[in-house]
């Protein structure tokens, strides 16, 4: 994709977005999605103000760019400048249908009228000649009590700090008074949430460390933080640097981006790091020929797609509309973040990310191999599997259930699937308890206390996944984590699963330690395929080498997965409503259940591997363990290791020496 083909795209977009809007008069408003995202029926007047200022701000993520390249561009016969200028002003002077409430107006709270004011003026301070030079001081004045208030009201922490840090930098350097102290104490807060590798806190370690905690910064940075505060820009320029050496990891061969973290509506936001590495002040060590490749290729995996659009702008999911997939936070606008790249066209036509010609960077050498990179700090591992084309990320710092986080790993081409109370989840462990003591809703400490506590015997008796993951390393190219199935006070160390995972061409070996103290059944699913047109999966069972073998296939796609030891059979389930590209789908799973009263602990070796293509099995890739050894007692006196010898003839010991004391989280 040319530097053309970025603006025929942004066009294309917002004329299908302007579809609802007759004249220029009219207000930009999207049809609302029933289900969680908001407004609600019968919510207060705010939110819809709110939703109307989100498709306002979020489509200027597109138009913006375009203004700023052609001031005269019309979409739909509106000139886009006029529709735009008109709008804002409206939206922030009082009297007007669709302008904002103060915060005085409100309960004193956050609001999401602070994340869309950092998100346009974040587009001003970069762009200023689309809109804002076109207002008279007397409409810049009219509109200063709105943007004022909302620039210093209450923000909640982490990334939305940086929401009043851009609002409140762009009116101190357009010569507005502001409170200096809080600005300066804004961005001490960010600045201490940088953690290492180039990335920030983030609740738990996301994609808002690169598209706000950088991307926003970065232009920040250049376009006022140089001047102002050069000591606190360093911070953001040196975590920029770093983040710029494993950002191509995060992506496919085609470009593809992963279904990763929350807010999954915003898609390809993460892209707008590529841009913004031509923004640095040193020149980059990212090759802009396969930055725009990568680039153009995780817009293209979308907009192609007709099934991406509902009602004619980007659909609230990730390939189409999915209620389960999307936050309560979200609106119909909330989509067009995802456009966040397209700042792309702030670049000059000379720039590099535009003059390189496009090529596949690493993945044009890397074979079959398969290339790893470990980002500690975040506790990320980041595969690059040049068999199959496909990038996954394998989280390690994970703070509560939730399948935006806390599968076993994310592939850019298997989308992650919800999480299945009867069992048989996509990637991950699924844990039901079959203690008594669950099964009869008492409290585990019960008999010895006297004591109760809420203990739900319907809730119980179902799947449960992990509750945390905790990161322990990487030692001897094997990396080390926990699942911890069961937070206290019913946890103890009485639920965990120790894993180990050794990373092979198309996918990885597992061996993993249960010490699940009571009564359990346990499942271990693999990516689940889609049933796309209505045709289900080709689901094949039978045994090689006396292991037992279950393959799944659709066209284009196939996974297999050979259990080795420590599982009791294979089996598939038919999942409806979980997949994010069909309604129906198919997972294969190993299965386990122990009923004693005091389990042993135990090893659980399997190989989950993964194609992009139609090509049959091959015994050889069925085929990866040549050897293993299950060790009572390892040579570092660790209880229950094995060690795993490859057919390529590799080996490894897997020890889980120590780990208890390594967990980080």
């Amino acid at each position: 994709m040319t530097r053309e083909h970025y603006i025929e795209l942004a066009k294309y977009m917002l004329t299908r977005a302007f579809k609802y809007v007759d004249s220029i008069e009219t207000p930009l408003t999207f049809p609302i999605i029933p289900g969680k995202t908001y407004p609600q029926p019968n919510a207060p007047n705010w939110r819809y103000r709110s939703a109307e200022f989100e498709a306002l701000e979020r489509t200027f993520t597109l138009a913006g760019p375009l203004i700023h390249v052609d001031p005269e561009v019309e979409i739909n016969n509106i000139k886009l400048r006029d529709y735009y200028k008109l709008h804002f002003y409206r939206t922030f002077t009082p009297g007007n249908s669709n302008s904002l409430p103060l915060p005085e107006n409100l309960p004193d709270s956050n609001y999401q009228f602070t994340c869309e004011f950092g998100g346009l003026f974040k587009t001003l301070l970069l762009l200023p000649d689309t809109v804002w030079s076109l207002y008279s001081e007397s409409e810049k004045n009219d509109m200063l009590e709105c943007i004022t208030k909302w620039a210093h009201h209450r923000t909640t922490q982490n990334n939305w700090r940086i929401f009043n840090i851009v609002t409140l930098s762009f009116l101190k350097k357009h010569g507005y008074p502001i409170d200096d102290d809080l600005l300066k104490s804004h961005l001490l807060w960010v600045a201490s949430y940088h953690s290492g590798d180039g990335w920030y806190l983030e609740q738990t370690y996301n994609y808002y460390s690169i598209s706000l905690f950088i991307v926003y910064t970065t232009i920040w940075n250049r376009t006022f933080g140089d001047d102002y505060y050069p000591e606190i820009g360093s911070i953001i320029e040196e975590s920029a640097k770093k983040l710029m050496k494993c950002i191509t990891s995060f992506f496919g061969r085609n470009g593809y981006i992963n279904m990763w973290s929350r807010s999954i509506c915003y898609r390809t936001w993460v892209s707008g790091a590529f841009p913004v590495a031509f923004m640095l002040k040193e020149q980059t060590e990212l090759d802009a020929g396969w930055a725009r490749r990568l680039c153009s290729g995780s817009l293209l995996q979308f907009v192609s797609r007709e099934e991406f659009f509902c009602n004619d702008v980007p659909s609230l999911g990730f390939y189409g509309q999915k209620e389960y997939m999307v936050q309560n936070y979200s609106c119909s606008g909330s989509p067009f973040l995802m456009f966040l790249p397209f700042i792309c066209l702030a670049l000059p036509e000379d720039s590099p990310f535009w003059t390189a010609t496009e090529n596949e960077g690493m993945w044009e050498t890397l074979g079959e191999d398969s290339n790893k990179v470990v980002l500690k700090h975040p506790g990320l591992m980041l595969v690059n599997h040049g068999k199959t084309g496909t990038s996954e990320i394998i989280p390690g710092k994970v703070y509560y259930d939730d399948p935006n986080y806390s599968k076993l790993t994310y592939n850019t081409h298997f989308p992650w699937e919800d999480q299945n109370p009867l069992g048989g989840t996509s990637m991950e462990y699924s844990f039901r308890s079959q203690d008594p003591r669950d099964l009869r809703g008492d409290d585990v400490n019960f008999y010895l206390t006297g004591l109760t506590v809420d203990n739900d015997s319907e809730e119980n008796q179902r799947y449960t996944t992990s509750q945390n993951m905790l990161f322990n390393g990487v030692e001897n190219d094997i990396l080390y984590r926990q699942a911890i199935m069961r937070r206290p006070p019913n946890n103890g160390v009485g639920y965990i699963i120790d894993l180990a995972d050794i990373t092979i061409p198309g996918g990885v070996i597992r061996v993993d330690r249960s010490r699940l103290a009571f009564e359990y059944e346990l499942t271990l699913g693999h990516f689940g395929l889609p049933h796309l047109a209505g045709k289900k999966a080709e689901i094949k069972s039978f045994e090689l080498n006396g292991n037992q073998i279950i393959t799944a296939k659709i066209e284009g796609r196939q996974v297999a997965l050979i259990s080795y030891y420590g599982w009791d059979k294979l089996d598939c389930m038919t999942h409806n409503n979980r997949n994010a590209e069909a309604d129906e789908s198919s997972v294969i799973f190993a299965y386990k259940k122990r009923m004693q009263k005091n389990p042993p602990m135990e090893l659980m070796i399997t190989a989950l591997l993964h194609k992009t293509d139609d090509t049959e099995w091959t015994t050889e890739e069925l085929s990866p363990i040549k050897n293993f050894q299950i060790n009572e007692i390892s040579a570092t006196m660790s209880p229950l290791g094995a060690t795993i010898e490859l057919n390529n003839e590799k080996k490894y010991e897997v020890d889980f020496k120590d780990i208890d004391g390594k967990k980080t989280c």
